[in-house]
């Protein structure tokens, strides 16, 4: 038997409705803002180089990518990144730019406050307990001013490579970190960061910072990419927010083609970090902060695999 609802039963079942969905959005924002977001995943890779010297197998290097302090990132949350980075005892860190937040990052207009965070998260970043510490900046930074950025981190004892490379030594064998300016907001110039002097050396493979994955596909057209063994970059959050059967909601220029994990060109091998930061919204969703710890492992010079 039909039974018809009234009027007054309708407008019940649509306000019962719209709580419970309500609710949801409630709980997923809550979930989303403040647990995933700061529940950071540590994500350990092994890495062979061709040509890698012996010395060096067994090295590991952490990776920490797009902090945004102090837009949507707590100082408490930089300091227990730095925590988890110390436990695992890395030889070296390398950092991928993003230290800071610019509301107008490519139109280069800095505000005060930004110059403030820029020391605020160099002094944090002296908690790490390993000193052999690498950077390469962010579109972000060189919209809060490049030089300001890159004299709070090497104040800090950090190593910015703008364009350029040094070598890392162990005995009297050594690999290279070189470091190009940020594709979208600098200029970066890799065949001044890998100069024909640190080109295809036997057993000196060369490992390059890049906040800007998509830029592997440059670098890939240029003689001085054919001799990058490495390449760690940042940039897309992952994609910070990703929906089933949808990913990624937002990416950015220079972050939509290579957004997370290992991509693979032949000789090169290219890694894209999630970062530990969010942008636009204090949200993650699938898509947890990483920091990510790197094995290094020799591989015999040869044809590329």
């Amino acid at each position: 038997m039909a039974v018809a609802l009234t009027a007054s039963t309708q407008r019940l079942s649509r306000r019962l409705f719209l709580k419970a969905g309500l609710s949801g959005v409630a709980g997923l924002a809550l979930y989303a803002g403040e647990i995933e977001r700061h529940w950071i995943e540590i994500a350990r890779h092994e890495v062979a180089l061709r040509g890698l010297p012996a010395d060096f197998d067994g090295m590991r290097i952490a990776q920490i990518s797009d902090i945004h302090l102090d837009d949507f990132t707590e100082p408490i949350f930089l300091r227990h990144a730095i925590k988890l980075v110390n436990r695992e005892k890395p030889d070296a860190v390398f950092m991928t730019g993003d230290f800071v937040t610019a509301m107008m990052a490519e139109k280069r207009i800095p505000r005060y406050f930004d110059r403030e965070t820029a020391s605020q998260c160099a002094g944090i970043l002296t908690g790490l307990e390993c000193r052999s510490l690498y950077a390469v900046l962010g579109n972000h930074d060189h919209g809060v001013g490049a030089h300001l950025v890159t004299s709070a981190l090497q104040s800090s004892g950090i190593t910015v490579l703008r364009n350029a490379c040094t070598p890392i030594e162990r005995g009297s064998s050594r690999f290279w970190i070189a470091g190009v300016e940020d594709p979208l907001a600098g200029h970066p110039m890799p065949e001044l960061a890998i100069p024909a002097s640190i080109r295809n050396v036997p057993n000196e493979p060369v490992v390059l910072l890049c906040h800007g994955p998509d830029f592997a596909d440059n670098l890939l057209r240029e003689p001085c990419g054919q001799a990058v063994d490495f390449m760690l970059s940042g940039h897309s959050h992952g994609g910070q927010v990703r929906l089933p059967f949808l990913g990624a909601l937002v990416l950015p220029p220079f972050g939509r083609k290579y957004v997370e994990g290992f991509f693979n060109f032949g000789r090169l091998q290219l890694y894209v970090n999630r970062g530990l930061g969010t942008i636009g919204l204090p949200f993650r969703f699938d898509c947890p902060p990483e920091i990510s710890i790197f094995t290094l492992r020799t591989r015999p010079t040869g044809p590329a695999v």
